[in-house]
């Protein structure tokens, strides 16, 4: 496994052959798929099959592509253990988080492991705040923390503003759960990373705020 550990080839095998097979089996994705309606009336199974469904190529190999970079870093840090608690609890976090933003209509759907791959790059970036991060559209390294705090506030926005089929209330759900996840995990990120954790939470709390009173 050049580069990659058995864990994270295992986990990215698999989210792999699951989508590709619900992509060709109409049933299992509707069966497997995140409802709000469905989960309200007790299919909880729902927030964590979701994850391992894509709605199409684009979305599942950049999901795996971005697990892939970050995956083994969490990794080396946390433990096979401890990952695998970050990775499934971010999971179900931003799925219930989804439901929660959209109660009201029945009819929500979504899938993807969006919320669960959001929060292991927020984990990387607490766990490593010297990081630099460069994009395919944006080649010049950044700090990884002005990508965090940026999304965060472009995700917030999306929730109750954009209508682009995104879910933006996982990725919410994910960096959140992230960085309190690992925060438990590593307890010393509070102090090497206060500056961040302090900005991301007064950022959370205006956000939901603002979302409530709209």
């Amino acid at each position: 496994m050049l580069g990659i550990s058995g864990l994270l080839f295992s986990l990215i095998l698999s989210i792999v052959l699951i989508s590709l097979n619900a992509l060709k089996n109409y049933s299992n994705f509707e069966k497997f798929k995140l409802n709000v309606g469905k989960v309200n009336s007790g299919e909880y199974y729902r927030l964590f099959s979701s994850g391992f469904l894509h709605g199409d190529l684009q979305h599942l190999l950049f999901n795996c592509f971005t697990l892939f970079i970050f995956g083994d870093t969490v990794i080396l840090r946390l433990g096979e253990i401890n990952f695998v608690l970050l990775y499934f609890s971010c999971l179900v976090f931003s799925g219930w988080l989804s439901v929660y933003f959209n109660k009201n209509n029945s009819y929500y759907s979504a899938v993807g492991a969006s919320g669960a791959v959001i929060g292991v790059v927020y984990s990387s970036i607490l766990l490593y705040p010297g990081m630099k991060l460069a994009f395919l559209f944006f080649p010049i390294p950044m700090p990884a923390y002005f990508f965090a705090i940026g999304y965060l506030v472009y995700s917030l926005y999306g929730v109750k503003k954009l209508n682009d089929g995104i879910g933006h209330e996982a990725h919410v759900g994910g960096a959140l759960s992230g960085l309190v996840i690992t925060s438990l995990f590593k307890p010393n990120v509070i102090t090497d990373s206060f500056f961040l954790l302090i900005v991301m939470i007064s950022i959370t709390v205006i956000g939901f705020l603002i979302i409530k009173r709209n």
